[in-house]
């Protein structure tokens, strides 16, 4: 039927409902490289794999690591891609490196270390001998240490220490408190309390040092300054 000058118009269909725009994605706080930012290697079946060879449930290494339970399992499972800290983080904490982490093909160690293989390096009078293999989570020396020398600094930095008295004796400060250390005692403390190692005789010391600061050269430590071979 025609329309009747004067009838208001008939009324159009509705066209059909539109999805709403989606929502942008929060930005990523946590400090990772997000979904989409650059790949790395596979790194997600070796971060799961090395913290179940550590025993650690998902809780206990998140909050060694500094993450929250939920990031680390976005990590482990590939939905985000770990920044370099937290990697240096996971690292640590599974007690391995970076390069394990990312999947990088090392040479072989020879697990053992002769006596004279290296040459030992100098530093402000202490004298250090590598006793463990290079680029491994922590780092073993044996150190002879001189009697008052510029080494003998109160230091602060992220890490643990171990020493073992082979010779002479040891003072050792943590904090406010002093130690004299006989030969055959040991110390094991956080690097984060402010310390001092020196000789406690003229005649100086000697003494097994083990640390857990990754990459860093003999004279990186706590002791001495620039290394002198």
């Amino acid at each position: 039927m025609p329309p009747i000058p004067g009838d208001p118009p008939p009324f159009a269909a509705a066209p059909p409902p539109q999805d709403p725009a989606p929502l942008p994605e929060p930005p990523d706080l946590s400090g990772g490289a997000g979904p989409t930012g650059p790949a790395l290697p596979d790194v997600a079946p070796r971060l799961r794999a090395l913290r179940r060879r550590r025993g650690l449930t998902l809780e206990a290494a998140a909050r060694w690591a500094g993450l929250s339970p939920a990031h680390l399992s976005r990590l482990e499972t590939g939905q985000r891609q770990p920044s370099l800290p937290m990697l240096l983080g996971l690292a640590r904490v599974y007690g391995t490196t970076v390069s394990e982490l990312l999947g990088e093909l090392l040479p072989e160690r020879d697990p053992v270390v002769r006596a004279g293989r290296a040459e030992p390096a100098e530093a402000d009078g202490w004298i250090y001998h590598q006793a463990g293999s290079a680029g491994r989570a922590m780092q073993a020396l044996r150190v002879q240490v001189p009697y008052a020398t510029r080494g003998d600094l109160v230091r602060v930095h992220p890490g643990e220490e171990w020493l073992h008295v082979l010779t002479g004796r040891v003072r050792l400060v943590l904090g406010e408190t002093a130690h004299v250390l006989d030969p055959g005692d040991s110390a094991h403390f956080d690097s984060l309390t402010p310390h001092r190692i020196g000789a406690a005789g003229r005649e100086g010391a000697e003494l097994l040092f083990v640390h857990t600061l990754l990459q860093s050269g003999a004279a990186d430590l706590c002791l001495g300054g620039p290394a002198r071979r």
